[in-house]
């Protein structure tokens, strides 16, 4: 038994933290305890060095000392404070009433918006409730179906974990020891092009059943002309403003993504007070829930840095390796099993716990089998917002069903839901497929040859030996003139 544990030490470790985590045990805690329990007993059996224990405190300090996790609770108190000021509420109804007569219009405009509001919030769950609370009534009131308005409500606030700020995207840099404003500028493309997919699918869809998703009422078309072009103005300027402010900085080097954060918090806060909509309550609940979110985030990863140490103290790493460097396929055969697993561990596991345990374990493979990291990191970006979308565990599914009328069925949302996975499946296939679409927008640094460098030294004088300071040649430091 001893020798069999042994052997198989790093195998059995993680096959009991994937048995804890479907038991349902708190990701953090399960995580680390899995480490600290299977790092006694890699003591006890000679395979650890109780030295091992004491990376633990600097590595803790690491994290808290990281700038790059400074940007999540920037960027989520820079959702929650737009979502609470009403500016969600302000876009659906105007850009409702651009698309309005047209067939499946309010779909479109939730698209737009969800699109938006990703660009601005970068928080799954604000976008999809508000959403749901605002145009999902609206919707049905006008005779939609309700699995498509469900289905294009959940998607498009899924959109806020592929398109930038995506708090994902910053997670996944770390992990991969990459620049956030690398990972910003791959995934940017591929999120504009799901959002034009999820599009397309209502056009389909309104064609195959118009009755299904009608264009709205001339009554229910308040604005026009004038009025509706000086409202789209009003409406579009500040989250556009706002847009730049956090991502045109980042992405021309201006700022950092912490920065950028910070940036895009006060912005927030500048927007909710012109609109009159800041006050004391707001504040509150937004930091209340920006504190809680960070928190689960940094236990998450501090039980996942435990984890981690230990099992590369068994050589969990090595056998990880063995094990995927070995697929039949190379590098396609890699992509595939990867893909799957994370496609099949997102049905019981969020993103942040896909990107803190399994990302760690990958990403040493795929950069010595020649993958770009950047490209990798959107490519799981993409198959992990899959994660929200999941019947019957997906996040965005459980937050519209706690906003959505009686009416609409939990069935009615979990199969509305289905083809928007399946778009989401497209998308992972077409990445694969075209990676220019990612590494084309990521500026890489000109590679060095270190073969070709040369060093060459002063000049030295005749009869000098040497110019080092106190020899009787000048230094080159040397201010004073010949």
């Amino acid at each position: 038994m001893i020798e069999f544990l042994t052997t198989y030490m790093a195998p059995i470790m993680f096959a009991c933290l994937v048995l804890l985590l479907l038991i349902g045990y708190p990701v953090a805690f399960a995580v680390g305890a899995n480490g600290l329990i299977f790092g006694l007993v890699g003591i006890a059996l000679g395979l650890i060095e109780p030295s091992l224990f004491q990376a633990l405190p600097e590595r803790v300090f690491g994290i808290m000392f990281n700038e790059t996790l400074l940007a999540i609770p920037f960027f989520t108190f820079m959702g929650l404070i737009l979502e609470r000021s009403g500016m969600a509420e302000d876009l659906l109804d105007t850009i409702g009433q651009v698309f309005g007569p047209v067939r499946g219009g309010l779909a479109y405009a939730v698209i737009f918006v969800g699109g938006l509001l990703a660009a601005t919030t970068g928080v799954v769950a604000a976008s999809v409730i508000s959403m749901g609370l605002i145009s999902l009534p609206i919707m049905l009131r006008y005779g939609y179906d309700k699995r498509l308005a469900s289905g294009v409500i959940a998607a498009s606030g899924t959109l806020a974990q592929i398109i930038p700020p995506s708090l994902v995207l910053i997670v996944l840099a770390d992990q991969m020891g990459k620049s956030v404003g690398d990972m910003y500028a791959g995934a940017l493309v591929p999120g504009l092009v799901l959002t034009g997919l999820y599009a397309v699918y209502v056009f389909v869809y309104s064609i195959v059943k118009p009755e299904a998703a009608p264009a709205l009422p001339p009554e229910a078309r308040t604005l026009r002309g004038g009025a509706l072009a000086f409202r789209v103005l009003t409406t579009l300027v500040p989250p556009l403003v706002l847009i730049f402010l956090v991502l045109g900085t980042i992405f021309l080097g201006i700022a950092t993504p912490t920065e950028g954060g910070a940036m895009g918090a006060a912005g927030a806060l500048l927007l909710a007070l012109g609109r009159r909509k800041l006050s004391l309550p707001l504040l509150r609940q937004a930091m209340d829930k920006t504190a809680k979110l960070t928190c689960f985030a940094i236990f998450i990863l501090v039980g996942a840095t435990v984890f981690g140490l230990v099992f590369r103290g068994v050589d969990g790493d090595l056998w990880v390796e063995h094990l995927l460097l070995h697929l039949p396929g190379g590098q396609l055969g890699f992509l595939i099993v990867v893909n799957l697993m994370v496609f099949l561990l997102a049905f019981f596991l969020d993103f942040f716990e896909l990107a803190f345990i399994i990302v760690p374990l990958i990403a040493p493979v795929a950069d010595k089998m020649g993958i770009d990291l950047i490209w990798l990191g959107v490519l799981l970006a993409v198959n992990m917002q899959t994660s929200f979308m999941h019947p019957p565990f997906g996040f965005a599914l459980f937050y519209l069903r706690s906003v959505a009328p009686k009416e609409v069925l939990t069935s009615d949302i979990y199969r509305g839901a289905i083809p928007f996975v399946l778009i989401q499946l497209a998308m992972v296939g077409l990445v694969i497929a075209f990676p220019g679409m990612v590494t084309g927008n990521v500026h890489k640094a000109a590679k060095i040859d270190l073969d070709t460098i040369k060093i060459e030294m002063p000049h030295q004088g005749e009869g000098s030996p040497s110019a080092y300071p106190g020899d009787d040649a000048p230094s080159p430091f040397d201010s004073r003139k010949p």
